[in-house]
C-alpha cells in the first residue's frame, strides 16, 4: 500500500492518509436548477478519488450530500408555480440522471437535507445548551466569539468577515458575525418542520455539519469542496461541530478549484455564464467530460470552452485507436509498462496529480505505439479504469451496428446541407440507440454509450 497524501486547506501540508477506513464527505449540489459543468467537478474529483483509494487498499466511504431545502429552491419553486418540495424532487432526479451518464458510479451514501432533520435539530439542541447558540424569534444562531478559532480556515480576520445572510435577520443577532443554523418558517415558504423553537427549516450549514457525522461520525478523514465553500461554509461547519463535540470536523480539507469561463470569472448560475452538464454530456459524452475535469490539477482552476473539450475528445479518440490499433504482445510486461504503471500511481499518491497520471497514460500509448509492448493492453485498461476511463477501451473493441451507421450518414448529410434541426433528431435517434455522436473534421463518429 503507497502513502497517499493530500494537501490540507486548513494547515497547508501535506497530509499522508491512514491505512485503513477513510471517511470522505463532499459538498453536492442545491438542487434548484440542473448542475453545470462547474459543479461537475466536485462530483468527479471525490467519486475518483475513492476508486484510487480502492486501488491502493484503503477502505474509503464517501458521501455526497443533496441540499434540497433552501432559500434558492423556495425562489425557483416559485417561479416555476410548484411546491418546493415537488421541484426539489424533481432537480434531484435530473441531477442523479445527469450525473449517472458521466459513468462513475454512485456514492456510498447520497443523504438528502430533508430526511437529516432529527440529526439537524440534536446537534442545534447541543449547541444551545454549551450556549455557543441562541433562539431569536424563531431563528437560532451560531455564537461565533465563542469558537476561537474561527476563521483560521479561510485565514480571515473574523471582524472583516460577512456572512451574507438575507436582509433582515441582523435586529434578530447578538453579533453581525452570528449565523443561522435554524430559520423560522416565513409566510411564503410552502415547506416546514417543527421543532423546539416553533416551525422552520435548518439553515444550509448544519445541515452538512449533521450529515457529515450521520453517516462518518464527527471525526473522519477529509472533507471536500469547491474553493467557494471555504468561506463561509466550511468554516461554519468546522465551528458546529468542533463546539458542539469537542473533536475537529475532518483530519484534511480538500478543495477543487473552480471551473472558469475567460480568465477570471467562475462559472456559476448565479453569473448567468454556464455551461449545463447535460448539454455537455449530450455534445461530447461522459468520456470527455471526465477527461476534461481531470487534465488539470483538483486544486487549481481549470478553464471551460468548447476548445477544452474538443481537446479532450481528441485525447481520447487516441486512446480508443490504441487499443483498435496497437499490436496486443504476449508475455511478462515490459520493463517499460511496469516503470510507467508505477509512476502512474506514484503521481495519485501525491496529491491526487491527475494531470501528471494522464501524461504516463499518453507516454504508454506512444511507447506502445513504437513497439510491441507486453503487458501495455492491461496496464493501460487498467489506468483508465482507475481514472473513470475504461469505456474508451471497451468501446474500441464493440462491434459497428450497421442501422446506426446509416443514420449517422443521414446526419453527417443534413449537417452538410445545414438542415440542424434534422441532424439535431438523427442524434437524438442515435442516441436512443445507445449511441453518442463526436463530430471529427472527417465527419461523425458513433461512440456507445456506457
Amino acid at each position: 500500500m503507497r502513502e497517499v497524501r493530500i494537501k490540507d486547506t486548513l494547515s497547508g501540508e501535506l497530509r499522508p492518509l491512514e491505512a485503513g477506513a477513510v471517511g470522505i464527505y463532499a459538498c453536492g449540489p442545491t438542487v434548484y436548477s440542473r448542475i453545470h459543468v462547474g459543479n461537475a467537478r466536485a462530483y468527479v474529483v471525490p467519486m475518483l478519488l475513492r476508486r484510487y483509494l480502492e486501488r491502493e487498499g484503503y477502505e474509503p466511504t464517501l458521501v455526497i450530500n443533496v441540499t434540497d431545502v433552501n432559500d434558492k429552491i423556495y425562489a425557483a419553486a416559485r417561479e416555476a408555480g410548484v411546491p418546493s418540495g415537488d421541484h426539489a424532487r424533481e432537480m434531484t432526479r435530473v441531477y442523479v440522471e445527469d450525473t449517472d451518464r458521466l459513468g462513475l458510479g454512485r456514492p456510498d451514501h447520497e443523504p438528502l437535507a430533508t430526511e437529516t432533520i432529527p440529526e439537524i435539530v440534536e446537534l442545534i439542541e447541543t449547541l444551545i445548551a454549551g450556549e455557543h447558540a441562541y433562539e431569536s424569534g424563531g431563528d437560532v444562531y451560531f455564537r461565533v466569539r465563542t469558537f476561537p478559532g474561527y476563521g483560521r480556515l479561510s485565514n480571515r480576520d473574523a471582524d472583516q468577515m460577512d456572512q451574507g445572510e438575507e436582509a433582515g435577520t441582523a435586529q434578530l443577532k447578538e453579533d453581525p458575525l452570528d449565523f443561522a443554523l435554524w430559520k423560522a418558517r416565513k409566510d411564503d415558504e410552502d415547506t416546514s418542520w417543527p421543532s423546539p423553537w416553533g416551525e422552520g427549516r435548518p439553515g444550509w450549514h448544519i445541515e452538512c455539519s449533521a450529515m457529515a457525522e450521520k453517516f462518518l461520525g464527527a471525526d473522519f478523514a477529509i472533507h471536500g469542496g469547491g474553493t467557494d465553500l471555504v468561506f463561509p461554509h466550511h468554516e461554519n461547519e468546522i465551528a458546529q461541530t468542533e463546539a458542539a463535540r469537542g473533536v475537529p470536523l475532518a483530519r484534511t480539507w480538500m478543495h477543487e478549484g473552480m471551473v472558469t469561463i475567460g480568465p477570471e470569472a467562475k462559472m456559476a448560475k448565479s453569473e448567468g455564464n454556464v455551461f449545463l452538464l447535460h448539454e455537455a454530456l449530450d455534445r461530447h459524452g461522459g468520456e470527455a467530460v471526465v477527461a476534461f475535469l481531470i487534465s488539470g490539477h483538483y486544486r487549481q482552476p481549470i478553464a471551460f470552452g468548447t476548445d477544452a473539450l474538443e481537446q479532450a475528445v481528441a485525447g481520447n479518440e487516441r486512446l480508443r485507436d490504441f487499443f483498435r490499433a496497437a499490436e496486443r504482445a504476449n508475455g511478462e510486461p515490459d520493463e517499460a509498462v511496469v516503470a510507467i504503471r508505477e509512476r502512474f500511481y506514484e503521481a495519485l499518491a501525491d496529491d491526487f496529480n491527475t494531470p501528471r497520471a494522464m501524461a504516463e497514460v499518453f507516454d504508454l500509448v506512444r511507447e506502445g505505439h513504437r513497439r510491441a509492448l507486453p503487458g501495455a493492453h492491461a496496464a493501460l485498461e487498467e489506468m483508465l479504469s482507475v481514472l473513470g476511463l475504461e469505456r474508451l477501451a471497451e468501446a474500441a473493441g464493440e462491434a459497428t451496428d450497421p442501422e446506426a451507421e446509416a443514420l449517422l450518414a443521414q446526419r453527417d448529410e443534413a449537417r452538410a446541407a445545414g438542415d440542424f434541426a434534422r441532424a439535431d433528431s438523427l442524434r437524438d435517434e442515435l442516441a436512443d440507440r445507445g449511441y453518442d455522436v463526436r463530430d471529427t473534421p472527417a465527419g461523425g463518429k458513433l461512440v456507445p454509450r456506457g
